[in-house]
């Protein structure tokens, strides 16, 4: 047998590669954690999903049902694929109505405008644009063939938008329209709208119900979240209605030129998503939210309203795949087109947003409401993973019971207490507040922390966290 000795040359050079190794081991282990960590900034975060969440340990998330609200006692026109719109201090409603039509898109269908100081009382304005049923005293804004079938405007906050441009919108059918698509149209008012074009922006898709666009700053274009099938792509010569009811995403730098729709399919198995309803979260624009209708053919065309999140460019999340808005004890919601939700979710009040679904109703929630990380009789955990923020001071979106309680600590990146800011420092919150600065040893300034990669720990019992933000002091 030979037996092979090696070389000092080689010897040398394998004792060069491993002190290589072992001495730029520590860089690139902390490149990889760089990357890992989360930039917040100073965005709100609310726990909707995953993203923020390393490890719970006696915690969940848990989705809050919205509270339906007492009758509005001067109801504005039934919401058929519905808008709301807070401007300001006005609250603008729109939406279709069918008007006997015989198919998505008969020149039968117009679309109507209410407006409210309250949310709560609404008035019809006598517009006298159009001649409807021999008079023109009526609100309606719109009364044109395909497009006032699912005309669902937004208010543009693209930077430096022309005050005539403030507000857009998508609508339009290619069902029985041939060279039918989505139109963009354009307002200065809410009120009287014009065509940006009058070709189709974008035409391929199903497009038989609410089509929603908006513009996102966090991308920095605007977004349209479109109707199609998961078995493909309907065009107006090609119209399909196989595979399940679901969405399409597409972009567009100026609300003329749209990227081709990307099919999502954010569906689980054998469910249909009528209509996606996706919009920015007022108070976390970052975040997405949607509230799609899901439709049951096989259970008498019932339909449940659902919720799900989506972060910029990334698929839907479905952290939760029950019901959001159950029909209810209402026999008459438990049928087809029963249960659909306006666009947007508003706020109407300091510490309450509204959600509107047909045929006229109003839901509420606490403000950032929708989930939370949730403990029960028994004490839980959270960690957060890394992060990094901007601001000075901790604000926390919280509820506790009489007898529950939030305990808060700051990490460093390695899940050590940062000494001033441990649990034993934190003073202990019980209580319930959309906005409450959080103190440790007297003290709530964080500002030293900024830029540095943390984690938060947080304990709690008898306790629902829905949101935090590290904010300048005074805002």
């Amino acid at each position: 047998m030979t037996q092979t000795t090696s070389r000092p040359s080689d010897r040398l050079a394998l004792v060069l590669t491993l002190a290589i190794t072992l001495l730029f081991a520590p860089l690139s282990v902390f490149a990889d954690e760089q990357s890992k960590r989360l930039e917040l900034g100073s965005r709100r975060e609310l726990f909707v999903d995953r993203y923020l969440i390393d490890k719970m340990s006696g915690t969940h998330l848990k989705l809050h049902q919205p509270q339906l609200a007492e009758p509005m006692t001067e109801p504005a026109n039934n919401m058929e694929y519905g808008t709301v719109i807070k401007d300001g201090n006005l609250f603008r409603l729109y939406t279709r109505e069918a008007r006997g039509a015989k198919f998505d898109g008969d020149s039968s269908e117009v679309t109507r405008y209410c407006e409210s100081q309250d949310c709560v009382h609404w008035t019809r304005p006598k517009l006298g644009l159009h001649v409807i049923d021999g008079t023109k005293d009526n609100n309606v804004i719109l009364h044109e063939k395909s497009v006032c079938h699912n005309f669902s405007p937004f208010l543009d906050s693209r930077p430096g938008v022309p005050a005539s441009e403030r507000f857009k919108a998508l609508a339009g059918t290619i069902h029985r329209n041939p060279g039918g698509g989505l139109i963009a149209f354009a307002s200065g008012d809410g009120i009287h709208w014009r065509k940006l074009s009058d070709k189709p922006v974008m035409t391929k898709g199903a497009f038989d119900s609410q089509n929603v666009a908006f513009w996102s700053a966090t991308e920095g274009k605007y977004v349209a979240y479109v109707r199609t099938f998961t078995a493909g792509v309907s065009t107006a010569t090609e119209w399909r209605l196989d595979g399940l009811r679901s969405v399409s995403r597409a972009t567009s730098e100026d609300f003329l030129h749209w990227t081709e729709p990307v099919p999502l399919n954010p569906n689980f198995t054998g469910e249909h998503l009528y209509t996606t309803l996706t919009h920015p979260y007022f108070r976390a624009p970052h975040i997405y939210v949607a509230l799609p209708t899901r439709f049951h053919p096989e259970r008498g065309e019932s339909t449940d309203i659902m919720f799900m999140t989506a972060r910029g460019d990334q698929p839907f999340d479905r952290t939760f795949r029950e019901a959001f808005i159950r029909p209810g004890l209402d026999p008459n919601r438990w049928g087809n087109r029963s249960n659909y939700a306006a666009l947007n979710v508003v706020p109407t009040g300091p510490n309450e947003m509204s959600i509107y679904t047909t045929p006229y109703r109003r839901f509420t929630l606490r403000t950032d409401g929708f989930a939370s990380v949730h403990a029960g009789a028994d004490a839980g955990e959270l960690l957060t993973k890394p992060f990094v923020f901007a601001g000075d001071e901790l604000s926390l979106n919280y509820s506790t019971s009489a007898g529950g309680s939030v305990k808060l600590e700051i990490q460093d990146e390695l899940g050590k207490a940062i000494p001033g800011y441990a649990l034993a420092d934190h003073q202990a919150m019980v209580g319930d507040s959309i906005d409450q600065t959080v103190v440790w040893n007297k003290k709530t300034d964080v500002a030293r922390l900024a830029g540095k990669t943390i984690r938060l720990r947080f304990v709690l019992q008898e306790a629902d966290i829905f949101a935090f933000q590290f904010i300048r002091k005074g805002t």
